[in-house]
């Protein structure tokens, strides 16, 4: 029931408004003549799920008829995608629901018989699949979908299987993540926004470095590749080697069935597992997923990164692609001479216990002096000279951060001098100040990465040094405009008796200037007003 090879089960939208009903291979042939303009049921938190499902079953299916060029027809994705199970002539695998346990379903094991399945404990929409550890209840309303369609379930399932943390007991982590607490996060380039153009560039990058992805690992190129096609019983004894599986594997890490009610509805039953179903936990993320940084920090061996709260910051991009602390994934790298324009980041912050911290999506464009450096890292020394702008940049964020907090303290301490308070008071006031000098972060954020590459693409330490002056300070948009505004709208929200707030307010604002003017502070920004003065 619901043969995705077969069936128009998956809305696409061509152009704006107009939905088009579409099979998998149909979904296929129009992503390769580029003729998606988005997926209307996909989630923001689906969308990576949904392109790596795509881009390793499209890669594997390529592989194994030894395509070099990806199809932009239906009828021959057909084809390919059932050379992947030609033991299962009736589509099995393909199908959303089968009634016979014995034999696979969409993402969906098979199992020896329906014992282990509670008939109690139910999953009656697709979100409540999907949202039970991919979001707490005020990120996505959960258990919403009560007029879902079958796509629904199809992008529940996979981001469900090829997502997932630790989520309480028998419910285990799948390979590709540091730890049951940990993300699988995606770091890729691409030419375009478009899915399609995305979709076809890693397909064949994915197939181009075919070497950088198994890297040492134990993969076969005859191995298992559609892990819900084989029997699992959720038992210690049938934990899958790495050298059993292919290496653009699909994974999943729940045992899971969908069934129909008697008002043909669908929903899906679950069943605990005794182990994890890939044996990799020492691996610790680091499986050969092509779309995933690795930590090389530390000594006891490299893990796959672990998305913090907050997400994509600058400071932490930076250190990610600059630093040589993280080993960049295949996709994040362009070939020789790929128009690579962007640098896509998409990851979910997980807690301990299956919850989120939130869903986390940027792209950066990326210009040609920069991106050679950045994602070739064929340029040592570029790289090098990025890095160290990069960090002189945000050395100075961080100098501008640290006065703005004293100056916004100061207005909270009434205009006494910090240094007159008592610590417990002192530490307070910084803290509450804290609140508003973070701010300074989100506004410098926004355009941090095209402020950067301004300044490393220019030849020449003087219209360097002019760019770099005129980032920090404008009148207008510099960082120090920035945070003056910011002391200002603190100035004008924060309480504070009318019997102080003249002293506050010229206090504050008296710290800000002076100590911007300061050693301590960026001084040489300021030297044709000591010019001035001294005439």
């Amino acid at each position: 029931m619901f043969n995705i090879l077969t069936e128009p089960v998956i809305r696409m939208d061509n152009a704006p408004g107009a939905h088009v009903e579409a099979s998998l291979p149909d979904v296929y042939a129009a992503l390769m003549q580029d003729e998606v303009a988005a997926f209307p049921a996909l989630r923001p938190h689906q969308r990576h799920a949904w392109h790596a499902f795509l881009v390793q079953l499209g890669a594997m299916a390529m592989y194994r008829a030894k395509v070099d060029t990806p199809p932009d027809d239906a009828g021959t994705w057909t084809e390919l995608i059932r050379r992947l199970t030609p033991e299962f002539p009736d589509d099995e695998p393909w199908q959303l629901v089968m009634d016979d346990i014995t034999k696979p379903a969409f993402m969906q094991p098979p199992a020896s018989d329906w014992v282990d399945y509670n008939e109690k404990d139910l999953f009656p929409t697709p979100d409540a699949l999907d949202m039970l550890d991919t979001a707490k209840n005020h990120d996505l309303k959960t258990a919403v979908g009560i007029d879902a369609k079958a796509e629904d379930w199809i992008f529940s399932l996979i981001v469900m299987q090829t997502m997932n943390g630790q989520v309480g007991r028998g419910n285990y982590p799948i390979a590709r993540m540091n730890s049951g607490d940990g993300s699988r996060t995606a770091f890729s380039v691409t030419p375009s926004s478009s899915p399609g153009i995305h979709l076809r560039r890693d397909m064949l990058a994915m197939l181009a470095r075919q070497s950088e992805i198994i890297d040492n690992l134990p993969f076969r190129w005859d191995g298992l590749g559609l892990l819900w096609t084989k029997l699992w019983d959720g038992r210690k004894t049938e934990a899958l080697p790495l050298s059993d599986l292919h290496p653009f594997y699909i994974e999943v890490c729940r045992r899971r069935r969908l069934c129909v009610d008697t008002d043909g509805h669908l929903y899906a039953m679950k069943a605990a597992s005794d182990y994890r179903r890939i044996e990799a936990a020492k691996n610790n993320g680091v499986v050969g997923d092509p779309w995933t940084l690795v930590d090389l920090r530390d000594k006891k061996g490299n893990k796959a990164l672990t998305l913090q709260i907050g997400g994509f910051t600058y400071r932490r991009i930076v250190d990610y692609l600059t630093s040589g602390d993280w080993e960049p994934p295949a996709l994040s790298q362009p070939a020789m001479g790929e128009p690579a324009v962007q640098l896509l980041m998409r990851g979910i912050r997980r807690k301990k216990g299956g919850q989120t911290e939130g869903y986390y999506e940027r792209s950066i464009p990326i210009r040609g002096k920069t991106r050679r450096a950045m994602l070739g890292a064929s340029n040592t020394q570029d790289l090098v000279e990025l890095g160290r702008i990069a960090q002189d940049r945000i050395e100075q964020i961080g100098i501008v951060q640290t006065i703005l907090t004293d100056s916004v303290a100061t207005f909270i301490a009434h205009g006494r001098s910090l240094r007159s308070l008592l610590p417990n008071e002192r530490r307070r006031v910084r803290n509450d100040a804290k609140t508003w000098s973070n701010r300074l972060d989100t506004k410098v954020d926004a355009e941090f990465f095209d402020a950067l590459q301004d300044e490393f693409e220019m030849y020449g330490n003087a219209e360097r040094e002019r760019i770099r002056n005129e980032w920090l300070m404008n009148g207008k948009d510099g960082v120090i405009d920035h945070a003056r505004n910011i002391l200002h709208d603190a100035e004008d929200s924060l309480p504070c008796p009318a019997l102080y707030r003249y002293r506050a307010r010229v206090n504050a604002e008296g710290l800000f200037e002076g100590r911007m003017r300061g050693n301590t502070g960026l001084p040489f920004l300021f030297l044709s007003e000591k010019k001035d003065d001294e005439q």
